[in-house]
């Protein structure tokens, strides 16, 4: 048999395919017994191998399975795709599914968790547009969002606690149906028994506590990890004194932010207006 040999230096895909790999021969399976558990055609699992193709993140979670490697392909299907996802938020993402309680502030857009499809698919086309990512990569990140927003209907589910920017509901995303249909969703969301939402108002000014994106987890262990963002980059934190800096912080955006009350009539007003 000629087998390829692989440089895993040469590119993250590649370094992507020489673990497979090297896992899948440490384990002493062969391409046709991984295709058995996964699903895919050993000859897809070849090209993976060799960087011939780009792994999806679903193949990765499959690979996570038949391995037993917990989420250690899933994290490197994030390296794969860094180009169109910020440093970090792949190690967020592994943590987020894992995730009790989960506490997040966004500014200009929905949070991913709560996107519509057509929503998502708005920016993720725009960026497309833009040339900052291809249309691969956007199909990628839809298909890392859908995964995500499964936590809202996990058993038992996670605690969500969402404070959206008032630039949130009134930037337009799309053409007016798509906002309107965005904006009808979170109003349903605000209803399930698990989701807290409110909306930071422009009228908070500089009692605002946090101006950038934040992410905060509390995970099973009751540990606290956070996620945040500049323009450029982005940084997943487990050190606590750092992580609980960001959660007061965030205590006091909820406590300044309208009630959900409040805050549902605010986002039905601003619905209405687009009619």
């Amino acid at each position: 048999m000629n087998i390829k040999p692989l440089n895993p230096e040469a590119s993250p895909r590649a370094a992507f395919g020489a673990e497979l790999r090297r896992v899948r021969e440490e384990l002493g399976m062969t391409q046709e017994q991984f295709a058995e558990r996964t699903g895919y055609s050993p000859g897809h699992i070849s090209s993976v191998e060799t960087g011939r193709k780009a792994p999806t993140f679903r193949f990765a979670q499959k690979a996570d399975l038949a391995f037993g490697t917990g989420t250690k392909f899933a994290n490197l299907f994030f390296d794969v795709q860094a180009s169109s996802l910020l440093q970090g938020f792949g190690q967020y993402v592994t943590q987020e599914a894992k995730a009790t309680e989960l506490r997040v502030f966004e500014v200009g857009i929905m949070p991913g968790l709560l996107q519509t499809p057509e929503y998502a698919q708005a920016l993720a086309m725009s960026a497309v547009s833009r040339g900052s990512i291809t249309k691969v990569q956007a199909g990628e990140r839809l298909e890392v969002l859908a995964n995500r927003q499964k936590l809202l209907t996990r058993k038992p589910p996670a605690q969500i606690y969402a404070v959206l920017d008032e630039s949130c509901i009134r930037r337009p995303i799309g053409p007016p149906e798509v906002m309107g249909a965005q904006l009808d969703y979170l109003v349903e969301v605000a209803g399930l028994p698990h989701v807290t939402l409110q909306v930071a108002p422009f009228a908070m000014g500089e009692s605002r506590s946090i101006n950038l994106p934040v992410y905060l987890l509390v995970l099973p262990d009751r540990s606290v990890a956070a996620y945040s963002e500049s323009a450029l980059q982005g940084s997943f934190e487990r050190d606590p004194e750092a992580a609980h800096r960001l959660l007061t912080a965030y205590h006091h955006l909820q406590v300044e932010a309208l009630s959900q009350a409040a805050s549902v009539a605010l986002i039905s007003k601003v619905r209405r207006e687009l009619q």
